[in-house]
């Protein structure tokens, strides 16, 4: 019984492990969203802090400042989409099987 523990404990911090090496990688990763056709497009790491912003100059209207804000949000609410999709894909292979709720 006790070397049935103790290779699951070695199972559980391989996972761990495993786990942690994920996470990091996808906090390396770039996720990239745009809106308007390319008009507005946002760049954001894996952490979801927005790295660079890209605003064309045609897009910009001083009489139109709402359709700008709306792009602005478009693009972000995507690529925060994006991350999240990709953390649920790779963690997720982690939890699959387990009946865990609120994890990932």
């Amino acid at each position: 019984m006790k070397g049935n523990m103790n290779n699951m404990m070695k199972q559980m911090q391989k996972m761990q492990k495993k786990m942690m090496q994920a996470q990091d990688e996808l906090h390396e990763m770039s996720f990239e969203a745009t809106a308007g056709g390319g008009m507005v497009t946002i760049t954001a790491n894996g952490k979801k802090e927005i790295t660079d912003v890209q605003i064309k100059e045609e897009v910009v209207d001083p009489d139109d400042i709402e359709m700008l804000q709306d792009l602005i949000i478009a693009a972000t609410n995507e690529v925060l989409k994006q991350i999240d999709d990709k953390t649920n894909q790779t963690m997720g292979q982690f939890t699959k099987g387990l009946n865990m709720p609120g994890m990932f």
